[in-house]
């Protein structure tokens, strides 16, 4: 059997961050990946000459460590600014600052509603956060909506502490002038979007993967703690001495022995979003905007971004593209995938983005795992799964391996601490 020091089980950005942390401290370390490419949520697809990342990835990375392995990849720099479609309008994110495309009517109830909002937050979950921000109207015609589409989850069934900068907080003054005008400043939390020329976002990231030693197609189906071994579904038998896992806790806990009811029971209750991903190429030149959200309860994606818009290379020659998220709690999808693509078909015409005639193809895939979902009370259920986790001498980091809201940066730096966490 053979025995390696630093076993890593995904190679994702977290995996790969653990890998090269591992290089660092001048330790031999092994990265098992059950698919046959590296990159996780950061890798991408080609179809007919157009590149797809798996939904929308742009980096504002702020870490030293983490801009200087990114910044080696010659870039784009975009300005952060994403739009919102209503009904039959756009309008400028954040939506309660840019009104000024509404009726006047529309914009006088909303304003009175902000202006009326609870004093006092109602309670601990994110629909009374909602009402005390922004009062009741433009809660429940935008964000109230948007939760129930992008989480497919309540409101009033999500914690508030996954919010930090995501949603920008309430300031009268702001939505004033978003009412009289549509000349307002970008308020989104960061001002500059990053994304590789050549090769899609998982290029950012291709240092780190030419640098690991990684054995592709090896899925982990069972880990046994105390004699410290790992199980393959191809029959390898790995033996290690530290381990780090990016497995998403709940399939964590579900392969690995010995394992108590209680917290099997705890990983259990831990869940997730899966994404339906919708890409179009276009024969045309037709998309402009970087990203844009969806507030129409009928059309069912929630967003979507444009791959040509964030790099050239990314279609051919006079060609463009778009990607729309589509999310479902739990690993299954709520939709057929031919009832999303013609879904999909009817908002780009009510969307007055494209028709029919214009589209080169329509691809349907699914990612398993998209965003954690903030259940109240999941807190206390992944903190008693976590330190299970170091209890029994597993390093668990990444997105679903912390099971926190990280984006690719943040899980690149759980996996780089997490040699020193056990």
């Amino acid at each position: 059997m053979e025995k390696i020091p630093v076993v890593i089980l995904g190679a994702g950005v977290a995996g790969l961050g653990a890998a090269y942390r591992a290089a660092e401290l001048g330790r031999h370390a092994v990265v098992f990946e059950a698919r046959p490419t590296a990159g996780g949520l950061l890798d991408n697809f080609c179809i007919d000459g157009f590149r797809f990342d798996h939904s929308v990835h742009l980096s504002f990375a702020t870490e030293k460590l983490v801009r200087e392995i990114f910044d080696k990849t010659p870039y784009y720099s975009h300005p952060s600014d994403s739009y919102c479609f209503e009904t039959d309008r756009w309008l400028k994110h954040p939506v309660q600052n840019n009104l000024y495309p509404l009726h006047p009517n529309e914009r006088m109830t909303l304003i009175k509603s902000f202006l009326g909002r609870p004093e006092i937050l109602g309670g601990t979950d994110y629909e009374s956060w909602l009402r005390h921000q922004y009062g009741d109207a433009i809660s429940e015609r935008y964000p109230i909506r948007y939760t129930k589409k992008y989480w497919d989850t309540l409101p009033s069934e999500l914690s508030t502490t996954w919010i930090g900068n995501r949603m920008r907080r309430a300031e009268f003054e702001e939505i004033l002038l978003g009412s009289l005008t549509d000349d307002t400043p970008n308020h989104y939390y960061t001002k500059e979007m990053r994304y590789p020329k050549i090769g899609g976002y998982k290029t950012f990231i291709q240092p780190l993967i030419d640098s690991a030693v990684i054995r592709y197609s090896h899925l982990c189906i069972s880990i046994d703690t105390d004699l410290r071994q790992i199980h393959f579904d191809n029959g390898c038998v790995i033996q290690y001495e530290q381990l780090v896992s990016t497995l998403p806790l709940p399939e964590l806990a579900a392969i690995t022995k010995p394992m108590s009811e209680s917290i099997l029971s705890c990983a259990e209750k831990l869940k997730a979003t899966s994404i339906d991903l919708i890409s179009i190429g276009f024969k045309k030149k037709l998309i402009k905007d970087l990203w844009f959200y969806i507030y129409d309860e009928d059309i069912y994606a929630s967003r979507a971004y444009s791959p040509s818009v964030k790099s050239p290379d990314n279609a051919p020659k006079g060609c463009s593209s778009l990607q729309f998220e589509v999310y479902s709690r739990g690993k299954e999808s709520r939709f057929r995938p031919e009832d999303l693509k013609e879904n999909t078909l009817e908002a780009l015409r009510k969307m007055r983005i494209s028709f029919e005639d214009e589209i080169i193809f329509m691809d349907h895939r699914r990612i398993t795992y998209g965003n954690v979902i903030f259940d109240q009370g999941m807190e206390e259920n992944r903190n008693r799964v976590l330190d299970w986790c170091s209890s029994v001498g597993i390093s668990s980091c990444g997105r679903f391996g912390s099971w926190d809201y990280f984006w690719s940066n943040q899980s690149f730096i759980s996996g780089y601490n997490s040699l020193d966490s056990v």
